[in-house]
């Protein structure tokens, strides 16, 4: 018996071997290929549209470029040998074309093994401003646009922790940059004998929080932000002559004025927060002269710990600070009226202030908004839009704002903000002569632009309109026509009525085209290839099906390239994502075209259709709530409702066979996966990838949800699969990212939601990518990924035998153990 009990425990310790020593794995040829296609160019055109300059994408990384050191500090991941960000996708080429028809040349000079990010234009359009990431640190390039040549800013060493570390000048004649500051001394050890405890304290304040990754947890971690966030912001002129502006700091932001005389500065400061990330620190605003000192001290806010959780609330006191566009020198912020909740009943949410240079005197208020504040669009003295959001009935309105005369807000537009069929669109903004973001206008501020996604019940259709905002009056330019999908880009000439538009359709590739909208003449601007050409084609088609309750939906069906109607039902793979709504006619509209060029990223299940399988992607799953019920209250059997009305839909269309479905999901995706496992049998396998299983381990809201777990506890507890584990009998795979960054998808959730379905003698396989985050980079990660859903798959749908008893994929650890 001994003996008996000694080869187990070996053989259960082999098993746990293999496991960990299983080296990365290949999907089948076909699926490596496609996943291995070198992404189309980036591609950024000029303000004054005379130019086009073409990006080449950094293809995947390694899983050893992925590996390098990280520090997970505040909410941010900084690469502390860069003192940037740990996780970038670099471009690697730069190319200029001016248009319509010039020669492309490829910009000469820059950095050998090039990594290049942050890319932007001079106001004047002379010159294009970009970094490069070394080893050890991030660098400011310059290149010359007439003479496509590139050259290094020296002498200067960026931070970009907080992302862009740079903005330009309105003279196009000098940068403001945050630089690394000299002299900052060595690095704080993480590694320090602690001096005493870490103790949080709370005394009766409400401070709720809902759940954030990668936060400060002890003083060692204090001092690691410290270092690492620290930076000067400086003055840099194009031929590198440098001038420090004000003190060193946690310089969040550093942004001139239009009319750049001033810089905005917002420097984080302590009392840091061991449960919020660094965007709720104390935050002092500064104005200071382009020459250094301080003109004005805005403001200095407080730790934002007591923000309400609902997405309808606001830190109270002034915020958003910025720079009137339109405006040489005019600071704006916003203060909420109702103390930043929206529970408080309230005629007014928030007012928006303004004051101009020099600074002194009262603050002008330009606006008193029934809702809470979402943005504006600066256009003239007599034009701005400004808008404001309700999350609670998804309702959003537009204003026009006449700032010469000082008249009340005009509601422009008013409606769902889910609503689709009915969205006018984005006003198209233009840079002006000091290169700020402002409407395009005519000479009376009377006219806009919109660009719009154009849903309807033909899919997404594109267009462009002129809409006069004083009589409301819309003229049509021109509209994406079947069977193309087209989306406007810019304006080149508002007269002339000339555009740049991005074109596709099921089989052309992306590109770009000079479009003339009166005579609708086209002239092409790019010519990038289809890169699956070799695939022969895939066969996309959108369904419309209804669901039980009445709610329309739909989803994008594909089949193999070779498939013919007699080949008869196929083994499906099901990819969806749950979205919320507080209206079902606003749940019924269709979603995307037919039109679209099918674009294959890493996360994409239509890898399976070069294994013989039929994909609905982009199934559509509402969880719709109207009136005073909330979408979550019947969470599952809606979900339910929706994926059997897609199986049902593929079963009449004689292409899936309903014995062989599996439905896969990302994130929301993967806990939408777990659920239908829970509360269903429709399918033979399911895979969840980065997923939260466990609702109470995300008790202050998730997702659309701003209810907490002791406001709707059976909600939370109905909605966690994890309380299901036990009648989970479907075979499941998951997979997560070691070090995922996203707000709810700890590690943890998919460790303790094997444990569970492990201890109820659940069919369960559980993947740790090493070094990889909520989304997946590496290419030995990505196909590894893809190799373990194709073994998954075939293993428990394509060829289903007894579950538990078909042969393990060689290699492998048999699922469950």
């Amino acid at each position: 018996m001994k003996q008996t009990f000694l080869f187990v425990a070996l053989a259960l310790a082999s098993l746990a071997v293999r496991a960990q020593d299983l080296p990365y794995q290949l999907p089948p040829k076909a699926i490596a290929t496609l996943a291995e296609t070198p992404p189309t160019p980036r591609v950024s055109i000029s303000p004054d549209g005379q130019w086009m300059l073409q990006l080449d994408v950094q293809d995947m990384p390694t899983i050893a470029d992925l590996s390098q050191p990280e520090l997970r500090l505040a909410g941010l991941r900084i690469n502390p040998r860069t003192n940037g960000p740990s996780r970038v996708t670099y471009a690697t080429m730069l190319r200029l074309k001016r248009l319509p028809d010039g020669k492309e040349l490829l910009i000469q000079g820059l950095p050998a093994n090039a990594r290049i990010s942050e890319v932007t234009w001079s106001p004047d359009n002379t010159k294009i401003a970009f970094t490069h990431t070394t080893n050890n640190h991030i660098e400011l390039w310059l290149a010359d646009v007439a003479s496509a040549s590139a050259r290094l800013v020296p002498n200067i060493f960026l931070n970009g922790v907080f992302g862009t570390s740079y903005e330009w000048v309105s003279d196009s004649k000098a940068l403001i940059a945050r630089a690394i500051v000299g002299g900052r001394g060595e690095v704080p050890s993480a590694t320090v004998a602690p001096t005493g405890p870490t103790i949080q304290e709370n005394s009766g304040r409400t401070a709720a929080a809902r759940t954030y990754q990668d936060l400060l947890k002890n003083p060692a971690d204090e001092r690691q932000f410290q270092y690492f966030a620290l930076s000067q912001a400086v003055r840099v002129t194009t031929d590198g002559r440098m001038q420090p502006l004000g003190e060193p700091g946690i310089i969040q932001q550093a942004s001139p004025s239009p009319n750049g005389r001033y810089v905005l500065v917002k420097t984080r400061h302590r009392p840091f927060s061991y449960t919020l990330p660094v965007s709720s620190f104390p935050v002092r605003v500064d104005i200071l002269s382009i020459d250094g000192p301080v003109v004005k001290a805005l403001e200095d806010m407080p730790l934002a710990d007591n923000v309400p959780t609902s997405f309808d609330a606001a830190p109270t006191g002034p915020r958003a600070h910025g720079w009137r566009e339109d405006a040489p020198a005019t600071v704006f912020w916003v203060e909420a009226q109702d103390g930043g909740d929206p529970k408080t009943a309230a005629a007014i949410r928030d007012k928006v202030f303004a004051l101009a240079a020099p600074f002194e005197g009262t603050p002008l208020e330009l606006a008193a908004l029934p809702m809470r504040y979402a943005g504006i669009y600066w256009g003239t003295d007599k034009l701005a839009l400004v808008q404001g959001y309700r999350w609670a009935d998804r309702h959003e309105t537009t204003w026009t704002l006449d700032l010469a005369t000082k008249t009340s807000l005009t509601v422009l537009f008013d409606r769902s903000s889910q609503d689709t069929y009915t969205d006018p669109g984005t006003p198209y903004l233009k840079r002006n002569a000091l290169g700020r973001q402002v409407l395009v206008t005519d000479p009376t501020s009377s006219i806009i632009y919109l660009f719009s996604n154009g849903a309807s019940p033909e899919g997404d259709r594109p267009f462009v309109d002129e809409m006069n905002v004083r009589t409301k009056k819309i003229l049509r330019w021109w509209r994406s026509e079947a069977p193309f999908y087209e989306q406007p880009i810019a304006i080149l000439d508002e007269s002339k009525r000339q555009l740049i538009t991005r074109r596709e359709s099921v089989t052309d590739a992306p590109n770009y085209f000079l479009r003339d909208a009166r005579s609708n003449r086209l002239t092409p601007l790019t010519k990038f290839a289809n890169p699956y050409a070799s695939l022969g084609g895939l066969k996309k088609q959108v369904l419309k099906y209804k669901r039980a309750d009445g709610v329309d939906l739909t989803a994008n069906l594909y089949l193999p390239p070779t498939y013919k109607k007699e080949d008869g039902p196929l083994p499906t793979l099901m990819e969806a994502y749950p979205v919320e709504f507080k209206d079902k006619k606003d749940a019924s509209q269709v979603k995307g075209s037919p039109y679209t060029f099918t674009r294959l990223s890493w996360g994409s299940p239509v890898f399976w259709v070069t294994q013989g399988y039929a994909v609905l992607q982009a199934t559509s799953i509402p969880i719709v709530g109207e009136g005073t019920k909330e979408p979550n209250d019947t969470y599952t059997e809606q979900l339910v409702a929706s994926a059997k009305a897609a199986i049902d839909e593929g079963q009449r269309l004689g292409v899936v066979d309903p014995k062989r479905v599996a439905v896969m999901g990302h994130s929301y995706g993967a806990f939408m996966t777990a659920n239908l496992l829970a509360h269903s049998n429709l399918f033979r396998a399911g895979i969840a990838r980065s997923g939260a299983y466990n609702r109470t381990l995300t008790p202050f809201g998730f997702q659309g949800e701003e209810r907490t777990y002791w406001q709707a506890p059976e909600v939370y507890n109905a909605m966690s699969p994890f309380n299901y584990a036990n009648k989970i009998k479907t075979p499941i795979l998951l997979i997560h990212g070691e070090a995922d960054n996203n707000s709810g998808t700890f590690p943890i959730q998919s460790e303790r939601f094997y444990n569970a379905l492990k201890g109820h003698g659940a069919t369960v396989r559980y993947v740790v990518l090493p070094s990889e985050s909520h989304g997946y980079a590496a290419r030995e990660s990505i196909m590894h990924m893809l190799w373990e859903m194709n073994s998954w798959l075939n293993k428990y749908v394509k060829t289903p035998a007894t579950v538990g008893s078909a042969p393990v994929p060689a290699g492998a650890q048999a699922p469950g153990r």
